[in-house]
C-alpha cells in the first residue's frame, strides 16, 4: 500500500511539473499587461508602450499599458505586488518606488525587495533643472544667490520621491529654501512650471528637453557628475555644488513568485529589446542612455541604491511621512 501510494504521489507530481512545464513553454499565448504606477504622458508611460510595442512585435500577443498614477507609485506597487505570478503582469519600475519609497514613507503596501523580481534595468539619465524663463536666473550660482535672497518664496515640483529628494538635496548643499508643491503627475507638474505657478522642476530629460528646445524653459543644470551629451552647453549642477548627483533610472520587474522559466525569458527578450539600435536611439533622444542588465545586475543596483538613499533621508535631515 506504501509503495502504491508513494507511487501514486510521484505521478501526481509529475503531472503537475509537466503541465508547468508545457505553461511555461506556451508562454505568451494570451495578452500581457503592464502597469505604470503613474500617470499618461510621463517618462515611465513613454517607456511602458516603447517595450509593449516591441514585446508585441516579438510575440505577436497585445500589451495593454495600465497607468495607476497616484501617491508617488505606491498604488500601481501595491497593485503589481498582489497580481497573478504568472508573467502577465508586469510593472515599469522607476527608481523612486523601488530604492527611495523605503526611507520616506513611514508605512509601504508592498516591499520592493520581497514582492518582486527584477527583470533589467533599461534605461539611466541625468536630470534637468529647468526653470520658468521669467525667473531671473541663468546658472545655477544665480538660482541659489536668488533662493537665499528670497527664502522660502520659490516653489518647486515634484511628482515622486526621485525629484523630491533630488531638490531637497540641492536645498540642503545650497544652504537654500525652496516649497514643495506636489503635482500627481508629470503633465500637471510641467503645466505648472510653464505657467510660472512654480518657479523650478528637476525633471525628466524625456520630458523637458523638448520644451528647452522650443525656448518655453531654460535649462540651468543637469544633476549628473558631468555634462550631458543632451545638453553639452549646460553645466552640471555639480560644479558648483561639488558632490551633487541625482540619476533617474527606469527597469522592469514583476510579482516574486513569477516562475524562473518565465522570469529568465522575460529578462532575456527585454534585455535584447533595449539593445536595439533604434530602441539606442529612442531613448538617447529622450536624453536617456539604454542598459539592458542582468537579473542579478539589476537586483544588485537596488539593493546598493536602497541602502544609499537610507543614508541621505537621514543626512539631508528629510523626514518620513
Amino acid at each position: 500500500m506504501k509503495q502504491s501510494a508513494c507511487l501514486l504521489l510521484i505521478s501526481l507530481l509529475s503531472c503537475v511539473v509537466s503541465t508547468a512545464g508545457a505553461a511555461d513553454s506556451n508562454y505568451p499565448s494570451r495578452p500581457i499587461r503592464i502597469i505604470d504606477a503613474f500617470v499618461p504622458g510621463g517618462p515611465s508611460d513613454a517607456l511602458s508602450r516603447l517595450l509593449g510595442q516591441k514585446l508585441t512585435e516579438s510575440w505577436g500577443q497585445p500589451v495593454i499599458i495600465d497607468n495607476r498614477g497616484s501617491a508617488g507609485g505606491i498604488v500601481g506597487f501595491e497593485l503589481a505586488s498582489r497580481a497573478a505570478a504568472d508573467g502577465y503582469t508586469l510593472l515599469l519600475a522607476p527608481q523612486g518606488p523601488v530604492t527611495i519609497n523605503p526611507s520616506v514613507y513611514l508605512k509601504l503596501g508592498y516591499d520592493p525587495q520581497r514582492d518582486f523580481k527584477p527583470l533589467t534595468q533599461v534605461s539611466s539619465g541625468a536630470y534637468v533643472m529647468a526653470v520658468n524663463p521669467s525667473v531671473a536666473a541663468k546658472s545655477v550660482p544665480e538660482f541659489i544667490a536668488l533662493a537665499k535672497a528670497r527664502p522660502g518664496q520659490i516653489n518647486y515640483a515634484s511628482t515622486a520621491t526621485n525629484n523630491l529628494l533630488a531638490m531637497e538635496q540641492f536645498n540642503y548643499m545650497a544652504g537654500v529654501k525652496t516649497v514643495n508643491i506636489p503635482f500627481k503627475g508629470t503633465g500637471q507638474a510641467v503645466s505648472a512650471l510653464l505657467s510660472g505657478e512654480v518657479q523650478v522642476f528637476i525633471i525628466s530629460p524625456l520630458v523637458g528637453l523638448p520644451h528647452v528646445a522650443a525656448g518655453k524653459l531654460r535649462a540651468i543644470g543637469v544633476t549628473g557628475l558631468k555634462r550631458s551629451p543632451a545638453l553639452p552647453d549646460v553645466p552640471a549642477v555639480a560644479e558648483t555644488l561639488p558632490g551633487f548627483e541625482s540619476v533617474v533610472w527606469h527597469g522592469v520587474v514583476v510579482p516574486s513568485r513569477t516562475p524562473k522559466p518565465i522570469v529568465a525569458k522575460l529578462s532575456q527578450e527585454l534585455i535584447r529589446i533595449v539593445k536595439l539600435p533604434d530602441v539606442k536611439e529612442r531613448l538617447n533622444g529622450y536624453g536617456l542612455d539604454a542598459v539592458g542588465s542582468t537579473p542579478d545586475e539589476f537586483s544588485a543596483l537596488i539593493r546598493s541604491e536602497t541602502a544609499t538613499f537610507a543614508k541621505l533621508v537621514k543626512q539631508i535631515g528629510f523626514k518620513p511621512q
